[in-house]
């Protein structure tokens, strides 16, 4: 289960929660301008935009979980399990995997408009990266600077919806998750008013009682509506550090704590697994910074791909801080 989000005050800015009961150590990736993408059905992409994010390399390819471009394309790919449906190649298609989904579309795009055009073309393929990693059930939030879509390969066909509140979490399908905010019409962030009875008096005795309703479970659907509600009410002042700290804010309304949802056994090992927020992160896709803090460390760090060489040929990855730092103040 993961949430994904945007967020716009001077700059703009991107990232998501990514909750799972285990890592694959992933790490910071930028992938520089002239690494060739090699593609299972289209020709490999020698040049292309460069671009950083959260990723699992193997065999020295980077498994993007989460990823924005130089341009400021961002995208990432959400667990949409018992939905998602991957088709067979068809002739006239760019048939690409769904683990090729995210090179492709920030390697050639540079806006939603682009990455519109080039949707007009896409098959999402039913072909996994190996035997011992096969395809995750997935569905994209991508943006730019001023809008979001929101994709989905599905048995129907092939969906790209406007995403207008920059929101994604798992299931449902993003048409009923967007249906559903009509049952929380009635929140609001101002000052309770007696609506009851008016024969009645009645009175406010906390802050905060407009949003009564909002959904507090750890449930898709529940961090779908709490998400979109966090972020389109929320504000903050526009430096780098009062941006990124209330993104991170916005995720934070919606982690997972290890506890809530159990997994299942470790197998032979009594050991019990349970889903965490493995690691939030917040890119500034602006300036190319990627900023990220891990479910044991709260600190939040950062890697900028420009101090990168981004006319290289060879993946830059940083290993992630896991441990916590503690600042002492005497």
């Amino acid at each position: 289960m993961c949430t994904a989000a945007t967020y716009k005050t001077k700059d703009c800015y991107f990232g998501r929660n990514l909750d799972y009961e285990f890592s694959y150590k992933e790490t910071v990736t930028i992938t520089p301008r002239n690494y060739p993408f090699h593609f299972r059905k289209k020709e490999c992409m020698e040049t292309h935009y460069a671009m950083i994010g959260m990723a699992y390399v193997k065999d020295d390819y980077p498994l993007y979980y989460d990823a924005t471009n130089e341009k400021g394309l961002s995208m990432a790919g959400l667990l949409f399990a018992g939905n998602a449906d991957y088709k067979q190649e068809t002739e006239d298609k760019d048939n690409i995997s769904p683990f090729e989904f995210i090179p492709w579309i920030l390697g050639k795009c540079a806006n939603i408009s682009d990455v519109k055009k080039l949707l007009e073309r896409i098959n999402l393929v039913n072909i996994h990266f190996s035997n011992e990693l096969p395809l995750s059930q997935l569905h994209w939030l991508i943006s730019d600077r001023e809008s979001s879509i929101t994709v989905e390969s599905v048995r129907e066909g092939f969906k790209v919806y406007d995403n207008p509140v920059g929101v994604l979490t798992n299931n449902p399908s993003f048409e009923m998750q967007m249906f559903h905010l009509n049952n929380y019409m009635g929140l609001s962030t101002e000052n309770l008013t007696n609506h009851f009875a008016k024969e009645l008096h009645l009175e406010a005795y906390s802050r905060g009682m407009v949003a009564m309703g909002l959904p507090g479970d750890l449930s898709s659907a529940s961090r779908f509506v709490k998400a979109a509600f966090t972020k389109m009410n929320s504000c903050s002042g526009d430096t780098e550090s009062e941006s990124v700290s209330q993104f991170f804010h916005i995720l934070g309304a919606v982690e997972q704590q290890r506890g809530c949802v159990h997994i299942v056994e470790g197998a032979g090992q009594g050991e019990v697994l349970y889903e965490i927020t493995i690691y939030s992160s917040c890119c500034n896709v602006d300036k190319g910074i990627y900023y990220y803090k891990t479910y044991e460390n709260s600190q939040i760090t950062g890697v900028d791909m420009h101090k990168e060489n981004l006319e290289g040929e060879n993946l830059v990855s940083y290993p992630l801080i896991k441990g916590q730092q503690i600042r002492m103040q005497n």
